[in-house]
């Protein structure tokens, strides 16, 4: 036997949680890659398998219910499996709720398909006392059934050998779900119509078309005018003016699916309550389910604050060995030396001293998704979001923008109807994204902890991340009402069984999120970082230009600043940028913004990972800084105005935390804006409104605060 020379492309097909991403990592390990669905902005992933004698492309298909989605998502999804094809479909099924799963399975046989089924979710009906006729099972579905236990490798061996012999001897799928007489007799009736008027039209067609079903040889009829009138006129006589066909259709797959269940599972023999339905009484409770909820989010934001720390310090002490064995090197060119070692070398480790938090946090992610538990905090966050016009399915894509705004506002797809996919994506950036918690980091590592100590920092880092949820509620309502008017629709959720996460699909997560990061926030930092440089470092004064003006202060003044600090922050401000950044600061003051904190702002509008190392360079610690840099921290406590006050205070560093939790402060966000809703209108109003929204408010918090100082 030979290797096949054109690779074969399997598609891993199932429901929501029947374990596709557990097998797809089985499958692929590391040989895989995530992208968009060419033309659109669904994410899929991508890989190689190695068979026994040839490499297959494993592409993982968002998962379905049924073959007539009702989300953007599910239509690519179903337009991937039928209108791209696959030389073999691993159909995923969930041996712990077969019934549900058989249903789409079903409706596979229509299309003419070359199928294996991998069972999985078996150790759970096993634990619990039940069991599976496999072969039964198998003769029952007509294909190939293998038992796998993904995140163990048991099956997987078995899997891929299954998959050679379907791929080297493929069969179409081909069921008897046992449609009622009367809708076979009908179909019967409509093909033989359609027959003598010259349409050829198979029974198994006829009757997809009667009951309005997705088939591939079906559906061309659909799009011919000249057939249309014929079709429905047949559908009434033989259904009449209701037209139940779907319903028909579906009450004959469950039934089916039903009678393939008993044949081929043992049932437990233990009736009892399971330990899913007895923690869901207390985790999806109206009252303690969402005070659990909040209560572990505080740890999960607390814990970014706490366990990073240390990683945090031993990335800083690399990069300042780096810098420190570097700039000797360059002591002949200061101009050169400066780039280097402040705009290049600390421009990029800024981003890396990044990574802890971003790691904790995809950590924290993966593990309640693989857990189950991220479905009940949708349920719970239902009765959150219903008053103000969205459901809970709009959870997953404002919980994806907590790590990024970019793929929540994709995610949207997920909402079922035009009028909720766009209300989600106008607010999925108010979400408080990984790309703000390095400025949270700084300024309460600078000003909030040594005045109130870890616990009250760790709550202010919890807090700044619901500012943007809190907000976003009556936003939507709002919009709702105002903008997009419409009723809401009812959530309907499966909530999977509790489970341990699969420990290698979490990592697979951390190591796939953290090089996107660094690959898309590196290039942007690193070449924001030489820029602000040459803003801020040309035009290069003379010596001894501000001498007269240092001399020219109070004495009071002279002693809060050297004459060599004083001549370095008159040249920032008489820099490019400093120039710019005193001409716009009255627009800022009243928030409480200087010239510097002016300046880093503008500077980070088309990304917001540029803040730290902005801030950095204009508070003269140079790029070589981030969220823990004693150097920063120490800079920004003796930051004064001119007339001696401190510029940072509690009061003004929370008015700068809710400035960047609400500003829409990054251009790939506003560029996916676009991209989901086809129009640059609702991009330009998503930066509209929450960029006025973080002025107002952080003007207010600040003006408050200048109240109760006095």
């Amino acid at each position: 036997m030979v290797e096949t020379s054109a690779k074969k492309r399997v598609a891993l097909v199932g429901n929501p949680n029947a374990g596709k991403t557990s097998l797809f990592n089985a499958l692929t390990g590391l040989h895989q890659k995530t992208g968009n669905y060419p033309g659109v902005t669904v994410e899929k992933s991508e890989g190689e398998c190695q068979l026994t004698f040839q490499k297959v492309d494993v592409v993982d298909v968002p998962g379905l219910y049924s073959l007539t989605p009702v989300s953007t998502d599910e239509e690519v999804a179903t337009s991937v499996l039928l209108d791209e094809g696959a030389d073999l479909v691993v159909y995923v099924l969930d041996g712990s709720n077969i019934e549900r799963n058989l249903f789409l399975f079903s409706q596979l046989a229509d299309h003419d398909l070359n199928v294996v089924v991998a069972l999985t979710m078996t150790d759970i009906l096993m634990r619990s006392g039940g069991d599976f006729d496999i072969a039964r099972l198998s003769t029952l579905l007509g294909v190939e059934v293998v038992p796998v236990i993904p995140h163990k490798g048991i099956g997987i061996p078995e899997l891929k050998e299954a998959m050679e012999r379907a791929i080297e001897d493929p069969h179409t799928l081909e069921l008897d779900v046992g449609f009622p007489k009367v809708v076979m007799d009908a179909a019967d009736r409509l093909a033989d119509h359609m027959n003598r008027r010259g349409i050829a039209l198979g029974l198994r067609e006829a009757r997809c078309v009667l009951l309005d079903e997705h088939c591939t040889t079906a559906d061309r009829f659909r799009d011919l005018p000249e057939h249309i009138a014929a079709i429905e006129e047949e559908r009434k006589a033989v259904l009449g003016a209701s037209g139940q066909g779907r319903t028909l259709d579906a009450q004959a797959r469950y039934a089916w699916a039903e009678r393939v269940r008993k044949e081929s599972i043992l049932p437990p023999q233990n009736k009892k309550r399971s330990k899913s339905e007895i923690a869901d009484a207390f985790l999806t409770h109206r009252v303690f389910g969402l005070l659990f909820f909040l209560g572990l989010m505080y740890l999960v934001f607390q814990s970014i604050y706490t366990f990073a720390a240390p990683l945090m310090d031993l990335i800083e002490a690399g990069k300042t060995a780096l810098a420190n064995w570097v700039s000797p090197m360059l002591e002949s060119t200061p101009m050169v030396q400066s780039l280097v070692v402040d705009g290049v070398i600390e421009g990029v480790g800024s981003v890396f001293v990044f990574l802890p938090q971003i790691v904790i946090l995809f950590f924290f992610i993966a593990v309640l998704e693989g857990t189950g538990y991220l479905a009940r905090a949708a349920f719970l966050m239902d009765k959150l979001l219903g008053w103000c016009g969205l459901n809970g399915r709009a959870f997953i894509p404002l919980l994806s923008s907590f790590a990024c705004a970019i793929p929540g506002v994709m995610a949207a797809r997920v909402m079922p109807d035009q009028r909720s996919r766009l209300l989600t994506v106008l607010v999925a950036p108010l979400m408080s994204c990984s790309a703000r918690l390095p400025v949270y980091l700084l300024l309460i590592g600078a000003i909030i902890e040594p005045k109130y100590g870890p616990a009250w920092a760790g709550f202010a880092l919890f807090a700044m991340h619901f500012v943007g949820l809190i907000v976003a509620i009556p936003i939507v309502f709002i919009l709702n009402r105002k903008i997009s008017k419409g009723r809401r629709l009812p959530f309907m959720l499966e909530l999977p069984k509790y489970q341990w996460p699969k420990w290698r699909d979490v990592f697979l997560t951390l190591t796939s999120r953290s090089k996107v990061f660094l690959q898309t926030a590196g290039t942007i930092i690193f070449a924001m970082s030489v820029l602000i440089w040459a803003l801020l470092t040309f035009p290069q004064a003379k010596p001894g230009t501000y001498q007269k003006e240092y001399e020219a202060l109070s004495v009071e003044r002279q002693s809060q600043i050297s004459e060599d600090e004083f001549a370095e922050l008159r040249q920032r401000e008489d820099s490019a940028l400093g120039r710019f950044g005193r001409t716009i600061e009255p627009v800022f003051a009243p928030a409480g913004f200087d010239w510097r904190i002016t300046t880093a702002i503008l500077a980070a509008f088309p990304a917001r990972e540029v803040v730290v190392p902005a801030m950095g360079i204009l508070f003269g610690t140079g790029a070589d800084v981030d969220e823990g840099s004693p150097k920063m921290v120490q800079s920004m406590q003796k930051a004064t105005w001119p007339d001696g006050r401190p510029l940072m205070t509690v009061w003004s560093s929370i008015s700068l935390m809710v400035f960047f939790a609400l500003c829409c402060q990054c251009m790939a966000t506003l560029a996916a804006v676009k991209r989901e809703t086809n129009s640059w209108k609702w991009a330009a109003f998503s930066f509209g409104y929450m960029t006025t929204l973080a002025y107002i408010f952080s003007v207010v918090i600040n003006q408050i605060g200048l109240a109760v100082s006095k």
